[in-house]
């Protein structure tokens, strides 16, 4: 597998390089120039507010066990939130989908920015509302607050802006158990390194195969490497799994399934 993955990446980065636009906190091109896709999907969770949050998509559950799902720059998304359903209901656990960004997601209407304006404006919100250290340690705080009230372990899996969070929430003291991330933004070796939890990881054609190689290779020299769980998606694109799922597609349906079981299993394991 990582044999060929070493062939695909220099072709796959270097055609990702000749269209990336210039990028100031987020270098995954993909990530801001796919637009989200609206879901008719209605989900069954409610909205509480839990913690430090005041407001909280929580789904399934009760048990003795929880998972933690960090969204994408989107925030909530019927597509993403179905993601969280179907986990819930296959594991019998209960899903939490903290609101970070306080009702505020970036807009889908202004996605992906066409002026220099709308860049800036992008930019701005990965440093600011979306600032990835201080969504980090609020997603940090929330697990110690969820395993405070009961919760024996706990994970968590992230998309997109969620999957930086998730990863970099792993390392030394980490009070998560396992974590996926799916169609990072922002990959780095550097968090994989830091790692102490089994990892899940997921990317689409859009992410980097190199960094990714890096990765598994990071990952199976750790002393929990027979837990961690990853495939690549070749043919989805950045955010076929949350806010850009177009599930009128069939294929796109279908790696939405495959991903989301993927998902199940891994935690089930792991938890």
């Amino acid at each position: 597998m990582l044999s060929r993955l070493r062939g695909l990446a220099h072709h796959l980065n270097h055609a990702k390089m000749s269209t990336a636009s210039h990028i100031i906190h987020n270098t995954n091109a993909a990530c801001c120039s796919i637009p989200p896709i609206v879901s008719d999907y209605s989900p069954k969770g409610t909205f509480k507010s839990v913690g430090d949050f005041k407001k909280v998509y929580v789904t399934g559950g009760p048990s003795e066990n929880a998972i933690v799902c960090v969204y994408d720059i989107f925030g909530y998304f019927p597509q993403t939130q179905q993601g969280a359903d179907i986990i819930a209901s296959t594991l019998k656990t209960v899903v939490y989908m903290p609101d970070f960004f306080d009702n505020a997601p970036f807009p889908a209407e202004n996605f992906p920015p066409t002026t220099d304006e709308g860049k800036q404006a992008l930019q701005q919100f990965f440093g600011g509302t979306a600032n990835p250290a201080a969504a980090v340690a609020k997603l940090g705080a929330f697990a110690n607050y969820l395993k405070s009230g009961g919760a024996k372990k706990v994970g968590a899996y992230g998309f997109c802006w969620g999957g930086k969070v998730t990863l970099a929430a792993a390392g030394e003291s980490t009070p998560f158990e396992a974590v996926s991330i799916v169609h990072p933004a922002m990959l780095s070796v550097e968090d994989a390194r830091k790692l102490t939890v089994p990892l899940g990881i997921y990317i689409s054609k859009d992410e980097s195969t190199e960094e990714y190689i890096k990765i598994l290779e990071v990952i199976a020299k750790k002393p929990f490497a027979t837990k961690n769980d990853n495939k690549y998606y070749s043919n989805m694109f950045h955010g076929w799994a949350a806010a850009r799922a177009d599930l009128n597609v069939q294929d796109n349906k279908e790696e939405f399934q495959d991903l989301y079981t993927r998902l199940a299993e891994f935690f089930s394991k792991t938890l």
